[in-house]
C-alpha cells in the first residue's frame, strides 16, 4: 500500500500541532512553523500513519524520515516505514532522533538499529532568565555590547512585529540579503527566503516577532514561537553588523517582552560554522538538543 505523503499546506497546521504537542520536544524543527517553511527546499511531505504523523525529507536524492510523533502507535509506524523501504528497495534512515526515541525504538526493537549523533545539527538551549538579566562575569562582554548599542542609539527603541510594521522588517531584510550577498549563497539564500516567508506569513504561522529601532529605522528583527509549554525557539534573527551591539540587544528585547514565561530558549543549532559556534557558546547554553541519524546496523 503507498503511503499517502503529502506536502504540509497551511490548512494542516491543527493537525500537524495536535501531532507535536503529544509529546514534550524541544528540537528547533519540531514546530508546523519549522517544517512549512523549509518544506521547499527539503522536499518535505508528511503523512499520518497509524495515528502519527511522519515527515520526509530528501537529502542527496536520498529519503530520509522523521520519527513518528502522536499518540497513536510509533511501533507500528515504524513499522510501515520499514515495510515501505523494502519494497521500494531504499534504505531506512530516520533524522532528528533525540535520545529519548532512540530509547523507545531500542525498545520496539533490540539490536536493529544504530545511531550517528550529530554535533553540527545540535541546538542550544538557554535559561530564558539568564538571558534576559545578563547577570554576572560570564555575561559581562554581553551587556557591554549592548551598553555600546545604548550609547550609539540613545533614541533605540523595541516593538512587537505587528501589520503595521512588518514591511519595514521586510524592506530591512531585503536591504540585509544585500549587504551580505545572500544571492551568491545558495544556502544563505534559502535561509532568506524562509525568513522573508516568515515575515509575510508570521500570523498564519502564529509567530511572535520583534524589532529594534535605532535613529527611527530597523535595525533587527527576529522571530519565535513556543515549541513546547516550557520553550521558546528563535528561528530567525537578523541584525546589521555595523550597528555594534544589534545582535545581543535585540536578543535580550525579545526574550523580555516575548518569551520571559518560557523557561528555556531554544537558539537552533551552529550548522558547523565556527565562527557561529563561538557565539553560540558565548551565551553559555544548559543543555544541548541532541539529533542522531538513525539506520539499519549493517547498512551504510
Amino acid at each position: 500500500m503507498e503511503i499517502p505523503f503529502k506536502k504540509p499546506e497551511l490548512d494542516d497546521r491543527e493537525a500537524i500541532q495536535r501531532h507535536l504537542a503529544a509529546r514534550k520536544l524541544r528540537g528547533c524543527e519540531r514546530t508546523f512553523a519549522n517544517i512549512y517553511l523549509w518544506a521547499r527546499f527539503y522536499n518535505v511531505v508528511w503523512a499520518e500513519i497509524e495515528g502519527t504523523a511522519v515527515f520526509r525529507s530528501e537529502f542527496d536524492g536520498k529519503y530520509s524520515y522523521t520519527y513518528p510523533v502522536g499518540e497513536g502507535s510509533r511501533k507500528a509506524a515504524i513499522r510501515v516505514l520499514l515495510e515501505d523501504c523494502e519494497e521500494k528497495g531504499y534504505p531506512f534512515r530516520l533524522h532528528g532522533v533525540s535520545r529519548e526515541e532512540l530509547e523507545e525504538l531500542e525498545q520496539y526493537f533490540p539490536e536493529k538499529f544504530q545511531v550517528e549523533w550529530q554535533r553540527d545539527a545540535e541546538d542550544y538551549v538557554y535559561e530564558t532568565e539568564k538571558l534576559i538579566r545578563l547577570s554576572g562575569k560570564k555575561y559581562h562582554g554581553k551587556k557591554n555590547h549592548i551598553n555600546q548599542f545604548k550609547a550609539a542609539c540613545p533614541d533605540w527603541s523595541y516593538e512587537p512585529i505587528t501589520d503595521e510594521n512588518v514591511e519595514e522588517c521586510f524592506q530591512m531584510a531585503l536591504h540585509w540579503r544585500t549587504d551580505n550577498g545572500c544571492n551568491d549563497d545558495p544556502e544563505k539564500n534559502s535561509e532568506m527566503c524562509v525568513a522573508l516567508n516568515s515575515l509575510r506569513l508570521f500570523k498564519e504561522l502564529g509567530l511572535r516577532g520583534g524589532l529594534l529601532r535605532a535613529d527611527k529605522e530597523v535595525a533587527a528583527f527576529t522571530l519565535g514561537e513556543p515549541v513546547c509549554d516550557d520553550t521558546f525557539v528563535v528561528h530567525i534573527e537578523k541584525a546589521y553588523a555595523d550597528i555594534r551591539g544589534a545582535y545581543p540587544m535585540i536578543n535580550q528585547q525579545f526574550l523580555e517582552h516575548e518569551a520571559a514565561e518560557y523557561t528555556y530558549v531554544n537558539r537552533e543549532d551552529d550548522t558547523g560554522d565556527e565562527g557561529l559556534r563561538q557565539a553560540k557558546l558565548s551565551y553559555h547554553p544548559v543543555f544541548m538538543v541532541e539529533k542522531g541519524i538513525v539506520t539499519l546496523k549493517g547498512d551504510l
